[in-house]
């Protein structure tokens, strides 16, 4: 039966009844239960496999012409069925998931039961190579602040820095260096293995602040002698790339909450979690059965740890809570270093004995950790944008025997069904418009990167992830804007030249809305790929928490003033003051008292009616180790409740309020980049970690109320101790 030959309630009908069944009847289902995931699963592929067979025997071979048309045909179907492998992979991986969230909560409740020496001893790893202070600072105090006595925080530092080991020593940390650089950080942690013992050891990137109670939530996991490696999310409390430059933080999750919100607990439901690098604990008895060394054949080694494991059947377990924030990438630069060294590293791994092509794994394991995402992703997004300007300006068809009609009978069928599947296996977390935006973005850096991997495996450089001031230069990527910008125009030229009869290179004019319609959705792709490629201004140097709070307030005159924080960073607060309250002129000088911190030294910033901004004078001191233990080492994430419809409206709404950013260095005072020369000796370094004399717990509960007075004891400048500061200068 041909399409085009039906009537209209007939050519429809499965375009209506896919959307009833996955977005008004599906949603009824809940995601948890076996049978609904079942259900979903076939509903789709069937859809998906009725398209496919009018794909292939209607559309390609069929097919005549030159060799170059048949050529396209076949190449464009191509790149349709590696998609389509990676989303059957994705769904067969959405018919497991695992919550442990209880698991946690009896193991925390266990290991809070045992005296402190029967807890199993850690190593906290901290590796770093050229983070700055303003990074370093928060990770190092947020380890110290961990709430499990047995452990001991060790940084591990590849830049060999003087300063850096001022501070360490300060903070009772220890410190670490080799004496070369081999391997990247996998060397850097193999080489710190050689100088501890504990039983276990976590690893938190640079920028990556543990929650208090990371360690009695992960830890409890153990108990089951299969677990090799418990990872935890990656969230973040900073704006990410497209959050920043589209300014839409509160409408747009981060982009790897896909991941590690919904893939991630599907994975650990066939025991296909993998280490993520940071955030993860790791048993060292495991580690002794492969060569007591992380793996360094791939630059990706977290990955390829959680293989050479599975292999001897250790498990990687996985807990979906937020138990540390780190930085999402603050740039697009940054962004596209992380992204290319993950493409790169999966890759490699099919060229190793220990990857996913090597013995000793079952079926479902090779098809896990097969990097069908990094193979796919790039050339996929580019021939979304790229197959209607060929067909525009040349005349070449990806496609033979398409009209209208078989478009809606056949392939809206089979995207909505797509679409409406993932939606429910991940309803707050999975928005079409935004992915395939990210898609393209990437595809100008990853496609070159994935296919230079293939041919070349080995021998790239490890390029680390660029934190902190480095990181949010602002600038605009003009590999990406341009080739954008050319695109969007050719397409929109190329939608005009067909309109007009005389110019027309489309023979079938009934192609013609078709290819407009796609034209039109790459148009608004292509210009929110073009307006994420501009970087946002950063205004302020340090993230702000919003929080709700009373603050106590002594102006320099004596005056006693209260408000309510609004939000809070490690460098001020907005401060609303209570009505009648004469409110303090900019640049006047004040302290005040911040719950759980203790009195601060700061400075009217600027006024509005009764809302005022105050600069913290926040030395190195135990304030403000207090005011890091605050802000960065309890959850402060807002749970994420969208959903695709409201992140689609929110950018699209967008586009009429939308100005470009220019280029912008965003001022305050930073600590100075540290000199080339400022370097310690290139030899293996060992400071053992001190025991601290600050009981961070106990002073932030003594100072978790506001004294009564003002000259209370206890509550003065003479609380806290200040530092010698250990900044580079």
């Amino acid at each position: 039966m041909q399409a085009m030959t039906l009537p209209l309630s007939q050519l429809f009908a499965p375009m209506l009844g896919i959307f009833a069944a996955m977005y008004l009847l599906a949603p009824t289902f809940q995601v948890a239960r076996p049978w609904a995931r079942g259900a979903v699963f076939v509903a789709v592929w069937l859809v998906v496999a009725r398209y496919l067979e009018w794909r292939i025997f209607t559309t390609v071979l069929p097919a005549s012409g030159t060799w170059y048309q048949v050529g396209w045909i076949w190449f464009c179907l191509f790149v349709e069925l590696l998609t389509f492998t990676d989303q059957f992979i994705l769904y067969l991986t959405f018919l497991r998931r695992t919550d442990r969230r209880s698991e946690a909560d009896q193991h925390e409740r266990r290991l809070r039961s045992l005296p402190d020496d029967e807890l199993p001893s850690v190593d906290v790893f901290i590796p770093t190579y050229d983070e700055p202070f303003e990074v370093l600072e928060k990770t190092i105090t947020g380890a110290l602040c961990l709430d499990y006595p047995n452990l001991q925080v060790w940084v591990l530092d590849d830049g060999r820095r003087p300063w850096l080991r001022t501070l360490c020593t300060q903070k009772g940390a220890g410190y670490l260096t080799r004496a070369d650089n081999l391997n990247a950080k996998a060397g850097n942690i193999n080489h710190a293995l050689t100088k501890t013992n504990g039983e276990f050891f976590a690893i938190f990137d640079a920028d990556f602040v543990p929650q208090r109670n990371f360690l009695m939530r992960a830890m409890g996991f153990f108990v089951d002698p299969r677990i090799g490696i418990v990872q935890i999310p990656h969230a973040f409390y900073n704006e990410d790339p497209m959050q920043a430059n589209l300014g839409l933080h509160r409408g747009l999750p981060d982009e790897q909450r896909f991941f590690f919100d919904s893939i991630m607990p599907a994975r650990d439901g066939w025991d296909g979690a993998f280490c993520c690098g940071s955030n993860s604990v790791t048993r060292r008895a495991a580690l002794r059965e492969v060569g007591d060394a992380l793996p360094t054949q791939s630059i990706t080694e977290d990955i390829l740890l959680t293989l050479v494991l599975l292999r001897k059947g250790y498990v990687t377990r996985y807990l979906c809570e937020p138990l540390a924030i780190g930085l999402a990438p603050e740039s697009l630069d940054a962004f596209f270093v992380q992204r290319q060294r993950w493409a790169r590293g999966a890759i490699q791994t099919l060229y190793l004995a220990a990857g996913p092509l090597g013995p000793g794994l079952s079926l479902m394991h090779r098809l896990l950790f097969f990097p069908t995402h990094w193979l796919s992703l790039g050339v996929r997004a580019l021939m979304v944008v790229v197959v209607p300007i060929v067909f525009m300006w040349t005349g070449l068809a990806p496609v033979v025997d398409v009209t209208p009609e078989s478009v809606f009978y056949y392939l809206f069928p089979a995207i909505l069904a797509l679409n409406g599947g993932i939606s429910w296996f991940a309803p707050h977390a999975h928005f079409p418009l935004a992915a395939q935006v990210s898609a393209t973005i990437q595809s100008f850096k990853l496609l070159p990167t994935v296919l230079g991997t293939l041919v070349k495996p080995t021998g790239h450089a490890f390029r680390v992830t660029p934190k902190g001031a480095a990181a949010r230069r602002a600038s605009y990527a003009a590999e990406i804007f341009w080739p954008s910008a050319v695109l969007m125009a050719l397409t929109v030229v190329g939608v005009v030249l067909n309109t007009i009869p005389e110019w027309r290179v489309i023979d079938h004019p009934a192609a013609l809305p078709m290819v407009a319609f796609w034209s039109v959705v790459n148009i608004v792709v292509l210009f929110f790929v073009c307006m994420t490629s501009l970087q946002a201004r950063m205004g302020r140097t340090e993230e702000r928490f919003d929080i709700d709070e009373t603050i106590l307030i002594e102006t320099g005159t004596g005056e006693q003033l209260t408000g309510r924080v609004s939000n809070i960073s490690l460098s001020g607060a907005g401060v609303l003051l209570g009505s009648g309250i004469d409110c303090p002129r900019a640049g006047e000088q004040l302290r005040v008292h911040i719950m759980q911190v203790g009195w601060v030294d700061a400075v009217i910033a600027q006024r509005r009616d009764r809302l005022i901004g105050v600069q913290f004078k926040l030395p190195q001191s135990l304030e403000r180790d207090l005011l890091i233990r605050k802000l960065f080492t309890v959850a402060r994430l807002k749970g994420n409740g969208v959903v695709a419809c409201s992140v689609n409206r929110a950018m699209l709404k967008n586009i009429w309020s939308m100005a470009a950013p220019l280029p912008h260095v965003a001022g305050g005072a930073k600590p100075a980049s540290v000199s080339p020369t400022e370097r310690l000796p290139a030899e293996s370094m060992v400071i053992r970690p001190q025991p601290r004399t600050d009981d961070f717990a106990h002073l932030a509960g003594a100072r978790s109320l506001h004294p009564t007075s003002f000259s209370e004891p206890g509550f003065g400048r003479v609380a806290g101790t200040v530092l010698e500061a250990a900044a580079p200068s």
